[in-house]
């Protein structure tokens, strides 16, 4: 697996039921900047200097549509699909068309077989036209996506031993953590194993502390319900903040994040499954906390 070798969290393509309040939430609330594409089927929004870092679909079940991965050059995204087909995984080309909408040079679609998400893998994505100009929150990046799968051990070594993801950290029985190797944060990935496949929640890392706090009074003005935290993850030690779209979809907030070296990095730690290993501050999920987040399942007859 030495030829597979990502970037980082390319971008996170979800589905909503309302296209134009979604757009305004995402914009306004989260604090993305909307990217003009042309395109009336669907909202492109960045959070750095890349084209684009989140796309929002129109559909009828609210949830995720696909993880694109940024991969270290062609002959990482080359090396992926070969081993991919390999396996007998589908590997679905990007039109040139779709590849252009999307503002990459080459892409193709597979599945993550245990939670049913579709990967995509591309190379080449456009920068933007100028740096990412926050609003009211200093975002840094996209940050993690975590998954709900059926079997959190077979996806686990599905990501480890055909992917190349590597494993920071795990909560006995219920999460692993993995990092798109030889990108340095904590993870970029978490898979968790609560015996149904979904989408759990997409995460934004902010610059500062204050961007934590500023959030909890703007979803409190906004209305917007808040799920889980202000608190703290012994896993990655960055501060977290759960809020819900419009449809439901848990977004986090966090701020700080170990990051591991490329060579010579610490061994995954495995922690006890109690809520303590999720939270220092002791704060307790709220019921509506990543209930929502239907997978929609790999189209391989179109690359829409």
């Amino acid at each position: 697996m030495a030829d597979i070798r990502y970037d980082r969290l390319g971008y996170v393509a979800l589905n909503v039921s309302d296209l134009e309040r979604s757009r305004r939430f995402y914009r306004d609330v989260l604090g993305l900047q909307p990217v003009e594409s042309g395109d009336a089927g669907r909202a492109f929004f960045r959070c750095s200097g890349f084209h684009h870092d989140i796309v929002l679909h129109e559909s009828s079940k609210p949830g995720l549509k696909r993880i694109g991965w940024a991969m270290e050059d062609a002959a990482s995204l080359r090396g992926a699909k070969h081993h991919l087909a390999s396996l007998d995984l589908p590997t679905v080309e990007v039109s040139k068309a779709e590849c252009d909408a999307l503002a990459v040079a080459e892409a193709f679609r597979s599945v993550e077989p245990n939670s049913g998400a579709v990967f995509e893998f591309f190379c080449g994505m456009a920068e933007a036209d100028g740096p990412f100009v926050p609003t009211h929150t200093r975002i840094a990046r996209l940050g993690h996506v975590v998954l709900n799968v059926a079997d959190r051990s077979a996806a686990e070594k599905f990501l480890t031993e055909q992917l190349n993801f590597r494993v920071s950290d795990r909560i006995e029985g219920a999460v692993s953590f993995l990092r798109c190797f030889p990108n340095p944060f904590h993870h970029s990935l978490g898979v968790g194993g609560v015996g149904a496949r979904g989408l759990h929640h997409v995460n934004f890392m902010v610059t500062e502390v204050d961007d934590i706090g500023k959030a909890m009074y703007r979803c409190k003005k906004n209305d917007v319900p808040v799920v889980f935290g202000p608190g703290r993850h012994p896993p990655s030690e960055s501060m977290f903040f759960y809020f819900l779209d419009p449809d439901g979809i848990t977004l986090e907030y966090s701020f700080g994040m170990e990051e591991f070296p490329e060579v010579g990095a610490r061994a995954p730690r495995l922690m006890p499954n109690k809520m303590e290993s999720i939270d220092y501050w002791g704060a307790v999920p709220d019921p509506r906390f990543a209930k929502i987040g239907a997978i929609e399942p790999l189209q391989t007859g179109s690359t829409a």
